[in-house]
């Protein structure tokens, strides 16, 4: 039995094969390099956090305290914070606690971070100068829509942001 092996000879590669492999192989890496970016376009991405949506974080990382919070703001304030997909996101602080709605702080405009402007009590963007009321509806162009909304909730002493459900409540 160890002869029938040892009798056994692979038959030899002629250059025909060998040119023939290479040219699948790298046929076969452009096709998988070409339609990847395809595939991945046509599934979209997670939300990540799954429903539970993410907890505020301040500029550093750190989650944000709502008893630190409300006691360092005033009764009206916007406080901003990382949201969701790490845009910045106001904490909407609304007599003296913390809405049930933060606002996205890109303008609708072309995504400049639009900052608050207490003495006003209006959101104003420094990039064209549209304006948005308290509650983030559009006041002034040239933004075209209110500022997006998320939905804000007090989880413990945290506050935990997930994306906005239902109506929009600035339109009525």
């Amino acid at each position: 039995m160890t002869e029938a092996v040892s009798n056994f000879e692979a038959p030899p590669m002629s250059r025909r094969v060998l040119l023939n492999a290479l040219l699948s192989g790298s046929v076969g890496v452009v096709v998988v390099g070409a339609l990847y970016p395809v595939v991945k376009y046509f599934i979209p991405p997670s939300a990540g956090g799954g429903g539970e949506g993410l907890i505020a974080q301040d500029a550093l990382g750190k989650p944000i305290s709502v008893s630190e919070l409300l006691a360092t703001h005033a009764a009206t304030d916007r406080v901003l914070a990382q949201g969701l997909k790490g845009d910045p996101t106001y904490i909407v602080i609304d007599n003296g606690a913390v809405a049930n709605y933060g606002l996205n702080a890109v303008c609708t405009h072309l995504g400049c971070v639009v900052p608050w402007n207490v003495g006003e009590n209006l959101f104003k963007c420094p990039c064209h100068g549209s304006q948005y009321a308290a509650n983030g509806k559009v006041i002034r162009g040239p933004a075209p829509r209110s500022l997006e909304l998320v939905s804000a909730t007090v989880d413990g002493d945290n506050v935990r942001f997930s994306p906005w459900q239902g109506p929009d409540f600035r339109e009525t």
